[in-house]
């Protein structure tokens, strides 16, 4: 798809259809989180496929953003494993694991899926729900699957502040 189109034709989609995402449609998608830029190369992402629905009922206990997607994948990053910024210890795997969301999000509406990005949930009941250790730090959730044939963006999807409010020529 053409990548003008891509990004314009993209929108939160809260409302699927109940089939769980192929496999070769998911490897499509985490191919293009695994291309994507890492401080220095590290790779602390740690993307968890939630695709069955054991996993997806587990989900529901840790959100109420779930929206009723039939798949979803966790995004995380491991904070021993990242990069640190030494004027002031900041650490690039929070923004790592972002980039690879953006990422896998953008893949995801290649191949016709929908998803929703959602920040809202519990990260100690992800942490439970998933076995997941300490150093693992829950960021980013994708909600997806395929759209049901009546979703729609919301009317705010539509709505943009200036760009004379938030880019700054200096």
């Amino acid at each position: 798809m053409d990548f003008e189109k891509l990004i314009s034709e993209r929108y939160s989609v809260r409302k699927f259809k109940q089939q769980h995402l192929p496999q070769d449609v998911i490897d499509k998608i985490l191919e293009a989180g695994h291309k994507a830029p890492t401080g220095c190369n590290y790779q602390p992402q740690r993307i968890f496929v939630l695709n069955s629905d054991e996993a997806i009922a587990k989900l529901k206990n840790c959100t109420k953003c779930h929206f009723n997607a039939p798949t979803a994948m966790l995004v995380c990053h491991n904070k021993e494993e990242s990069w640190v910024r030494k004027y002031d210890g900041a650490l690039s795997s929070p923004v790592d694991a972002v980039i690879v969301t953006t990422y896998m999000m953008l893949a995801a509406q290649n191949e016709g899926v929908g998803t929703c990005w959602v920040m809202h949930f519990d990260p100690a009941a992800m942490r439970e729900s998933y076995n997941i250790p300490n150093n693992i730090e829950p960021i980013a959730l994708l909600v997806m699957g395929y759209p049901s044939d009546d979703a729609m963006p919301l009317d705010l999807h539509f709505k943009n502040r200036p760009k004379a409010e938030t880019i700054f020529f200096v």
